[in-house]
């Protein structure tokens, strides 16, 4: 992710407008989501955004804690789906619920398209993304200072929709318990996947973390795939398929 302040705003570069599809950004306080999609839905998206955020802040509310453990939280069945599925995230992963909010938020949304006959679309949260996959598509890594970033990439076939989150122990203002310059997880859950990146960029201490790292994380039921970065080291686990960009 690259991102510079102005006004108090945050325009991410990497955002471009893609021929061929209806391109926006839909920000509600701290949600900050840019969409590509085969139809115009931009007021859908706002208004279940506004739904979603409105269910996790009453939620906050008579739940303090919520917002800032770092550590799973007890199941709640009587708790909105959101918070539902941060929860279960988070126990799967070890890391607090919060860790799993922007990969959760984007995969809701998601699935309220697809149920509303957008049949494709590509939703980026904060850098964490979910998407359909008809055609194959290329996903650039940023990690920070370390070589590999903007000159790595995902190859991603088709099939179904996906979640690839990034999570980083030197890059962006998220607390993180490690020094990984970058840690990728792939998987159809959306929440599980930005929780387990947290997991991962939690562990990885140095470039020796990086393979165990990898093993452990990939394990984790769901996760379809791992990257992990920290300076001129990576590793990788799963289904997944890396690129030179610098090729392309």
């Amino acid at each position: 992710m690259s991102a510079y302040r102005k006004k108090d705003d945050i325009y991410r570069t990497y955002r471009r407008y893609r021929p061929g599809y209806f391109c926006f950004r839909v920000a509600v306080g701290e949600t900050d989501l840019w969409l590509e999609t085969s139809r115009e839905c931009r007021a859908e998206v706002e208004k279940l955004v506004r739904k979603l955020r409105r269910h996790l802040r009453v939620y906050i509310s008579r739940h303090p804690a919520f917002l800032s453990t770092l550590k799973p939280w007890p199941s709640d069945p009587e708790a909105p789906e959101l918070v539902q599925r941060m929860i279960a995230a988070a126990a799967k992963t070890g890391v607090g619920p919060m860790a799993a909010v922007a990969g959760a938020i984007a995969e809701m949304l998601g699935n309220a398209l697809q149920e509303a006959g957008v049949d494709e679309f590509f939703i980026e949260n904060g850098g964490d993304l979910f998407f359909t996959r008809k055609k194959p598509r290329l996903i650039a890594v940023y990690a920070g200072s370390s070589p590999f970033s903007w000159r790595l990439g995902l190859k991603i076939p088709p099939g179904k929709p996906l979640s690839v989150c990034t999570s980083s122990g030197t890059v962006g203002p998220s607390f993180s318990m490690g020094r990984a310059d970058a840690a990728v997880v792939l998987s159809p859950d959306g929440a599980l996947a930005d929780a387990a990146a947290t997991a991962a960029a939690n562990r990885v201490r140095g470039p020796a973390d990086l393979e165990k790292t990898a093993e452990y994380i990939g394990a984790i039921p769901g996760v379809t795939g791992v990257l992990l970065i920290c300076g001129e080291t990576l590793a990788a686990w799963g289904d997944i398929e890396l690129a030179d960009l610098r090729e392309t």
